[in-house]
């Protein structure tokens, strides 16, 4: 029995100090709202601080971020370096004119 119940299972992941993750944005709630679909689905890499346990790990997250240090793994995705001959886009920013400058 415990045979054919482990065959679907997954291996929990380690996590380590000094790794680098990337934070799931899914049940984040700002205080403004934000359209869905032009949203990020990961904000941008951060550093595991200490592994509390199996499940949580602790992180070192910015201030303006208001969630708690210690994050379920389920929040994380393990950054990965990318592969070789991949195309990197840069962002650019884009400078929006004030509609004050339009003459309608």
């Amino acid at each position: 029995m415990k045979q054919q119940e482990n065959k679907e299972r997954k291996k929990a992941e380690e996590w380590e100090k000094e790794n680098k993750i990337i934070l799931s944005m899914k049940d984040l709630v700002f205080k403004e709202r934000l359209v869905k679909k032009l949203m990020n689905w990961y904000i941008s890499p951060y550093i595991i601080k200490e592994v509390v346990s199996i499940n949580t790990v602790k992180s070192r997250l910015p201030t303006l971020i208001r969630i708690h240090l210690v994050l379920n793994v389920s929040w994380v995705v393990r950054c990965k370096k990318p592969v070789k001959r991949q195309k990197v886009k840069e962002r650019k920013l884009i400078k929006v004119k004030e509609m004050s400058q339009f003459k309608l």
